[in-house]
Protein backbone atom coordinates (compact mmCIF):
# COMPACT_ATOMS: atom_id res chain seq x y z
CA UNK A 1 0.00 0.00 0.00
CA UNK A 2 1.41 3.46 -0.80
CA UNK A 3 1.78 6.32 1.22
CA UNK A 4 -0.24 10.40 0.40
CA UNK A 5 0.51 13.65 2.33
CA UNK A 6 -2.40 16.27 2.55
CA UNK A 7 -1.33 19.07 1.69
CA UNK A 8 -3.77 20.87 3.93
CA UNK A 9 -1.50 23.12 5.76
CA UNK A 10 -0.26 25.09 2.17
CA UNK A 11 -3.61 25.18 0.74
CA UNK A 12 -4.64 26.89 4.01
CA UNK A 13 -1.68 28.87 4.44
CA UNK A 14 -2.24 30.24 0.95
CA UNK A 15 -5.41 31.62 1.62
CA UNK A 16 -4.86 33.32 5.08
CA UNK A 17 -6.68 30.08 7.22
CA UNK A 18 -6.09 28.23 9.96
CA UNK A 19 -6.51 24.49 10.63
CA UNK A 20 -9.31 25.79 13.19
CA UNK A 21 -11.02 28.00 9.79
CA UNK A 22 -10.41 24.90 7.36
CA UNK A 23 -12.33 22.22 10.02
CA UNK A 24 -14.89 25.14 10.12
CA UNK A 25 -15.43 25.84 6.44
CA UNK A 26 -15.01 22.09 5.36
CA UNK A 27 -17.25 20.37 8.34
CA UNK A 28 -14.12 18.23 8.88
CA UNK A 29 -13.07 17.26 12.64
CA UNK A 30 -11.25 19.34 13.36
CA UNK A 31 -8.73 16.54 15.49
CA UNK A 32 -8.76 14.63 12.38
CA UNK A 33 -7.64 17.59 10.34
CA UNK A 34 -4.71 18.38 12.92
CA UNK A 35 -3.76 14.42 12.12
CA UNK A 36 -4.03 14.97 8.84
CA UNK A 37 -1.84 17.79 8.72
CA UNK A 38 0.75 16.63 10.74
CA UNK A 39 1.31 13.21 9.14
CA UNK A 40 4.20 13.32 6.85
CA UNK A 41 2.52 10.36 5.65
CA UNK A 42 -1.03 8.22 5.83
CA UNK A 43 -2.20 4.76 4.21
CA UNK A 44 -5.53 5.62 4.40
CA UNK A 45 -7.94 8.62 4.60
CA UNK A 46 -11.87 9.42 4.70
CA UNK A 47 -13.21 9.70 1.35
CA UNK A 48 -15.58 11.65 2.64
CA UNK A 49 -13.18 14.48 4.29
CA UNK A 50 -10.88 14.46 1.21
CA UNK A 51 -14.33 15.32 -0.73
CA UNK A 52 -14.87 18.20 2.02
CA UNK A 53 -11.56 19.12 1.97
CA UNK A 54 -11.51 19.73 -2.04
CA UNK A 55 -14.77 21.58 -1.93
CA UNK A 56 -13.29 24.28 0.57
CA UNK A 57 -10.45 24.69 -0.67
CA UNK A 58 -11.75 24.71 -4.47
CA UNK A 59 -8.83 21.86 -5.49
CA UNK A 60 -9.36 18.61 -7.03
CA UNK A 61 -8.45 16.06 -5.59
CA UNK A 62 -5.03 15.85 -7.36
CA UNK A 63 -4.07 19.55 -5.81
CA UNK A 64 -4.96 18.34 -1.96
CA UNK A 65 -3.37 14.78 -2.21
CA UNK A 66 0.62 14.49 -3.02
CA UNK A 67 1.43 11.24 -3.56
CA UNK A 68 5.02 10.57 -1.29
CA UNK A 69 5.62 6.40 -1.98
CA UNK A 70 3.60 3.97 -3.90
Amino acid sequence: MGLARLRIRELAQARGWTIKEVSERSGVNYSTLKTYARSPGIATADITALIKLTRAFEVSIEDLVEVIEE
